[in-house]
């Protein structure tokens, strides 16, 4: 990760005029939209109004609201437009500091095929969005990474047979995968313990049930209160999550304070953030000229290489078969 003194320098030199002419962008955007908004109901009322005495007026009324809520509709362009001149100028600008030869891509995002080799998640997506890709390789390690919003439907029926649509976040966060140097032949889920912690020696009864695979137990008791981990195979799954292997996953863990999730698959490592908030997108109600929002950004970015570092993936003390 860039130290603060890096960081002030790129927002002064490089980031900070993007931003300020951008700045000039989004209160024009905020201006137009508001005064879109508020014309709306008072043209309606004005007409009403005035319909008493002529309905010509009530015509009039009508026609100017139509004509601003397509103005409303349209200013979406002006707000796309500036959303993509901040992720190119700004957020592009960023990564590259971070490491130049890193591939950003703003609009594209994991495969769903790679999320769904990972296997950390069991409910089928109806719903597949996501953001803000990253890829590129540390020292030997070459990862992918991007934002990711998975959600399911439900429908439900009310007395008279009316059909209402929910949709239900499965996976909103950080999605991350790596070469692990060794080809694994089973899997190896690591998954935060919820149910243990919600329900104790029943939860524990619940998690063998789960249907994720043999549910094995790890000695280390700090990653037991954090974790519930399952495999296929008790040997090769103490043998990927080794002391070190674990002690970092607690790090990990304790440094974003979210719901982490670990599995090995094939070549892979998968590790997946909770997030609930979207981190790379720029805020129209608020001004875009902030340095720290500058910080944020870099220390999510830089997640790419705290869990490659963590996880010691670039140690090659394995060949893969």
């Amino acid at each position: 990760m860039k130290t603060t003194e890096e960081l002030r320098n790129l927002y002064e030199s490089h980031l900070k005029p993007s931003l300020i002419q951008l700045e000039k962008k989004r209160k024009a955007i905020v201006v137009k939209r508001i005064s879109y908004i508020l014309a709306i109901p008072l043209f309606i009322g004005i007409s009403i109004y005035l319909a008493d005495s002529h309905e010509y007026f009530l015509y009039v009324g009508i026609a100017v609201t139509i004509f601003f809520i397509y103005k409303l509709f349209m200013l979406k362009r002006d707000m796309a437009g500036y959303r993509d001149e901040f992720k190119n100028k700004v957020v592009k600008e960023v990564v590259h500091m971070i490491n130049p030869e890193w591939k950003y891509f703003p609009y594209d995002r994991i495969s769903e095929e790679d999320y769904y080799k990972s296997l950390l998640f069991s409910k089928d997506a109806d719903r597949y969005n996501g953001d803000d890709k990253v890829e590129g390789v540390i020292d030997k390690t070459d990862f992918q990474f991007s934002e990711l919003h998975t959600e399911y439907k439900s429908v439900s029926r009310d007395d008279e047979g009316r059909e209402t649509e929910s949709w239900h976040t499965i996976f909103k966060g950080i999605f991350f995968h790596a070469d692990f140097n060794k080809e694994i032949k089973g899997k190896t889920l690591v998954l935060p313990d919820t149910a243990e912690k919600l329900f104790g020696s029943f939860g524990k009864k619940l998690q063998s049930m789960s249907g994720r695979g043999k549910l094995i137990k790890m000695e280390d008791v700090e990653f037991e209160k954090l974790f519930v981990v399952y495999g296929s195979d008790q040997i090769e799954s103490r043998y990927v999550l080794t002391p070190s292997m674990m002690r970092s996953m607690v790090a990990i863990k304790k440094k974003y304070k979210k719901n982490v999730y670990f599995s090995f698959v094939g070549s892979r490592v998968y590790v997946a953030i909770s997030i609930s908030k979207d981190l790379f997108e720029p805020r129209l109600y608020r001004s875009g000229v902030r340095f720290k929002d500058i910080v944020q950004m870099n220390e999510y970015f830089s997640v790419i290489e705290t869990i490659i570092n963590e996880l010691n993936l670039n140690t090659r003390i394995w060949t893969k078969d």
